[in-house]
């Protein structure tokens, strides 16, 4: 029965990160349901990027009041959970601050003194976020996507870390020995007082139950990132890596559709001509995306990773103009298709079956794809380098050249090109004839 403790702590510690994995198994299959694409240029650029934005937070600073506070929870958020290790340890084998047998007293008392110190910092930058979300109530925090869910979400993990923090905090301040120790509890010390009244075995109680309900809320905690935005916590990191490097207005054009150009402009080429011996004719067999699957496996990774700040909608010239376009909408309905086409998968053994729906036009209409002016501020603004813009220009190219549902303005320019080789209906030879005017 000595012993009962620790299997207990072993299985809850098996299942957590078992879940755990189960669930990023799924979601890596998702995200490989999208096309292959190469993103293998640039790695010195690519790691940089990484380094500064993912893990330096340099884009988030740009405002500095968020950003100050967001750097505050990130930074204390991964250094005190590093006391996860030392948990883990003794909820293993029954040992008790193991920490304390490794390292001397004033270095152990230091790091749990400066974990302290952040937990404060933490939940004091907590409580202004939801302050900002619920009292404040900033514009981009209720736009008309964020229904009961994302709304919600947001407040959880609010929730989740001034709790956590509460925990970890309470737990150091019951913790009779350590108090008595007289060392690193800078915080905990003056909770202590809080307790001054209980008995020691009172203590030891409240201090086993934080020591119990801090571990099992950091595995919930860590399994309910799948379900929320929060996912961005693991996800920034490869989704930087594998963010756009080139120039932000260079375009992805077709290459079966460069060629056939390139063909016309040329007096001597033959349009009818075989491909060559050993050259395959690569036209794609659809144009554009109107569904997840036609997207590529980075976007879908964008899609996931989405933080749902808003950033990228706050700055949308488009939205601000009052056009239903929300580039985080985009990609929060692109995410969303994405979980339904992975629960059928789920459903049916392994096999995607038909269910009458798309991304284009169930979750994404026509109105907002047109509304979008592609100036990139969407993909300036985004803080974990997602971007909004190719998904909406593939479903652009799914409606220009699969269904010819462009807009009946941008059909007569195509058609003037066409025939006059310019926007305007003029043909080429009267196009001076504003000089004699």
């Amino acid at each position: 029965m000595a012993y009962l403790p620790n299997i207990i702590f072993a299985i809850i510690l098996i299942a957590g990160i078992g879940y755990f994995v189960k669930n990023v198994k799924t979601l890596a299959r998702n995200i490989r349901l999208g096309k292959d694409v190469d993103v293998s240029d640039n790695k010195s650029q690519r790691w940089k990027n990484m380094a500064m934005i993912a893990l330096g937070q340099s884009k988030l600073v740009r405002r500095p009041i968020s950003g100050f506070l967001h750097v505050v929870v990130y930074i204390g958020f991964i250094i005190i959970n590093l006391e996860v290790l030392e948990i883990i340890i003794d909820g293993l084998f029954g040992t008790h601050r193991v920490g304390l047998s490794v390292l001397p007293i004033s270095v152990y008392g230091g790091l749990i003194g400066s974990f302290e110190v952040l937990a404060c910092l933490v939940f004091i930058s907590v409580v202004i976020f939801w302050i900002r979300r619920n009292v404040i109530k900033l514009k981009r925090f209720w736009s008309s996507e964020m229904t009961s869910w994302p709304k919600n979400d947001g407040n959880f993990i609010l929730y989740f870390e001034m709790v956590l923090m509460t925990l970890f905090l309470i737990m150091n301040a019951t913790d009779v020995h350590f108090q008595s120790l007289d060392a690193g509890n800078t915080v905990s010390q003056y909770i202590a007082s809080w307790f001054s009244d209980f008995s020691e075995n009172t203590l030891h109680i409240i201090e086993r139950a934080s020591w119990w309900i801090h571990i099992i809320g950091i595995l919930v905690f860590l399994n309910y990132l799948y379900f929320s935005k929060h996912l961005h916590i693991l996800l920034a990191f490869p989704n930087t890596f594998y963010g756009k490097v080139k120039p932000k207005g260079t375009l992805d054009n077709l290459e079966a559709v460069t060629k056939e150009v390139k063909m016309m402009m040329d007096p001597n080429a033959d349009l009818f001509a075989a491909p060559a011996e050993g050259v395959e004719d690569e036209e794609p067999a659809k144009f554009g995306a109107s569904d997840v699957q036609d997207l590529n496996w980075v976007q879908l990774l964008n899609a996931y990773t989405c933080t749902e700040c808003g950033r990228c909608t706050s700055a949308c010239p488009a939205n601000l103009t009052g056009k239903k376009l929300s580039p985080r909408k985009i990609m929060m309905d692109t995410r969303d298709r994405l979980e339904e086409v992975g629960k059928n998968i789920d459903a049916n053994n392994g096999e995607f079956v038909d269910d009458g729906k798309q991304l284009l036009g169930d979750y994404i209409t026509n109105e907002e794809l047109w509304a979008c002016t592609t100036c990139n501020a969407c993909v300036e603004e985004c803080p974990v380098s997602i971007d909004p813009l190719s998904i909406i220009l593939e479903m652009r190219r799914y409606l220009v050249m699969e269904q010819s549902a462009a807009p009946t303005e941008l059909n007569n320019m195509m058609t003037n090109i066409e025939n006059n080789g310019a926007p305007w209906p003029y043909n080429q030879m009267d196009r001076l004839n504003w000089k004699d005017e």
